[in-house]
């Protein structure tokens, strides 16, 4: 019984250093793209910001992006999605869209897309990009390998805003010009359906991961919408209480972010000029306000870690989403106080990226038995 003790001791020592081992070589990093808000350099400057999660947020580097030509203004960075199945990290402009090696950290290529670029997104396995012309007619669909445009959906509703969905088999469209959200099936990608009409054009939104309801800012609303996408319509609207809606610095709506946490329990929404993000509990419908934070600058986004502890403002504040407490504030290697609505998480075992955020606040809540490398 000695032996057979000791044996067991021995075994139990040898394995669960070497599990802590591989724990702790997984590292959990924000990629920040900016100039994220306009082409403001006073939040951060020009590049890629990368800040450990694990080590309190600390700032890691700067991964260069485009230099600014003499007597030029740098261009707006209009979004940021990344695979870590492929290794890539993407950055659109208004003028170009860039793939960026996650390993090497080199730019693979670039390209300047008909009509300019927004804010894309990726296909789960990461062969596709769908990328909206700035405020355009179209979305340009592009091989993610290549750069290389395979097709065009044409909406002509000020292509803007982009979500892929979670199993690959939709992407949704919204046009700053546009109160209806398009539906594309990504085998044909064509437009299959609409939800809508909203009470004004879309801006920000969201999607559940069953793919059975959107969240939707809407211009000239403090607050936000509900349709429902197997039906086509508009279940719901809710407007916050409490503050009064007033004139913001950017973007000419009053709600200009909305994002689910992953858990999809809660839904947080940007408030500009109160400089203030609003939290719904997302158990009820409608969505019920529960609390308000306030941040340091008029917030135009937010999004989630990938774990949902973590919430990201625009505004570079870091609050963790269940005690709604402040926990780090971002600033770049100079001391300046950092702001983006272009960011996502990325995990990284030693080298290699191994799953990698949205830039949007998707719900990610998954069924028994779904693919959990898909993030």
């Amino acid at each position: 019984m000695l032996r057979r003790e000791f044996v067991t001791a021995t075994v139990a020592a040898l394995t669960l250093p070497v599990s802590r081992l591989i724990a702790a070589e997984q590292r959990h990093l924000l990629y920040i793209a900016v100039p994220g808000i306009r082409n403001y350099l006073q939040y951060g400057g020009i590049g890629i910001l990368v800040y450990d999660i694990d080590k309190g947020y600390e700032f890691v580097k700067r991964i260069p992006t485009w230099e600014i030509p003499a007597g030029k203004e740098a261009e707006n960075v209009k979004g940021v999605a990344a695979s870590a199945g492929t290794g890539k990290l993407y950055v659109s402009t208004i003028k170009r869209l860039g793939c960026i090696d996650l390993v090497t950290e080199k730019l693979i290529w670039e390209k300047e897309l008909e009509g300019g670029c927004d804010r894309m997104a990726i296909a789960p396995d990461g062969q596709i990009l769908y990328v909206p012309s700035l405020e355009g007619p179209q979305w340009n669909v592009v091989n993610a390998l290549t750069g290389d445009t395979i097709a065009q959906i044409v909406t002509k509703s000020g292509a803007h805003n982009t979500v892929y969905s979670l199993d690959g088999t939709r992407v949704y469209l919204a046009g700053l010009r546009s109160p209806l959200l398009s539906i594309a099936d990504t085998r044909t990608h064509t437009v299959v359906g609409t939800v809508g009409p909203f009470a004004n054009s879309i801006r920000p939104f969201t999607v559940n991961a069953a793919q059975t309801l959107c969240y939707v800012n809407v211009n000239e609303l403090l607050g936000f919408e509900v349709g429902d996408i197997k039906t086509g319509k508009k279940l719901q609207r809710v407007e916050v209480q409490g503050y009064e809606q007033g004139p913001v610095a950017r973007h000419g709506c009053p709600s200009h972010g909305i994002g689910l946490t992953p858990d999809e329990r809660e839904l947080w929404v940007c408030d500009g000029h109160n400089s203030a993000v609003h939290i719904f509990d997302n158990t009820v419908m409608p969505p019920r306000q529960m609390t308000t934070l306030k941040v340091r600058d008029q917030p135009g986004w937010v999004t989630f870690s990938i774990d949902g502890r973590h919430a990201y403002p625009s505004t570079g504040e870091v609050f963790e989403t269940r005690t709604k407490k402040m926990v780090a504030a971002l600033q770049d290697e100079t001391g300046r106080q950092v702001g983006s609505e272009k960011l996502l998480e990325l995990v990284f075992e030693g080298p290699k990226p191994v799953r990698a955020g949205d830039q949007f606040g998707l719900g990610t809540r998954r069924r028994p038995g779904s693919d959990p490398r898909i993030f």
